[in-house]
């Protein structure tokens, strides 16, 4: 089954929606470089707010170590994603489980980088530039995606209800990743754009 990851959370009405209409994960981004940066006190909000079973996680990208330590301390999500430079022995230091973004936009020029994390728990490729934020709502060449990486995929990207059945069919990732394809403004998600994309999601398991 395909695991879906809402994420640019920033209102607990949308993250409740989303985990009753069996999203697996919310995403809560902490980096000032996003649209979607949400307070420590209202990500606190979100997660307490959030029936079992349903997974948190952190989203950096190029901050100071301190900051991941307070998310850590104040928020405990289960899990961090790192969306910058950072490299895989500085990932590792905080002793818990990260995903590791990859920007694909370069196209064939990223691929070296899907090697270069070990220790990531999965990997999520994502359809901006090297160097750019994500949550750009562009998507990349999923034909680039060699067979046989160790690290289980999380694809994002450019994935709306529209696309996202082609992209589970085509690519068969362990999850996918929304944010702005299921918004009708930064950090404000659509009822019925989100409850669609986990629809065709299911469905496409199903068939």
């Amino acid at each position: 089954m395909t695991r879906i990851k809402c994420c640019g959370m920033t209102r607990v009405e949308d993250a409740l929606l989303a985990a009753h209409l069996g999203a697996d994960a919310i995403g809560l981004v902490f980096t000032a470089r996003s649209k979607r940066q949400v307070t420590i006190e209202r990500a606190r909000e979100i997660v307490a707010a959030l029936p079992p079973l349903v997974s948190t996680v952190a989203l950096f990208m190029d901050d100071e170590a301190s900051l991941v330590r307070q998310v850590l301390e104040e928020v405990r999500p289960d899990l961090l994603q790192f969306h910058g430079s950072e490299k895989d022995a500085w990932c590792v230091q905080f002793g818990r489980p990260f995903m590791k973004a990859i920007a694909m936009g370069e196209g064939a020029a990223a691929l070296p980088r899907l090697r270069d994390y070990p220790h990531a728990a999965g990997l999520l490729l994502d359809g901006h530039g090297y160097g750019e934020a994500g949550g750009s709502g562009k998507a990349f060449d999923w034909s680039l995606l060699p067979a046989g990486l160790a690290q289980p995929v999380m694809l994002a990207g450019g994935l709306s209800p529209e696309n996202v059945a082609d992209a589970v069919r085509a690519i068969r990732p362990w999850a996918v990743d929304v944010a702005s394809g299921v918004e009708s403004a930064p950090g404000i998600k659509d009822p019925d754009k989100l409850a669609a994309f986990i629809h065709a999601v299911r469905a496409t398991d199903a068939a």
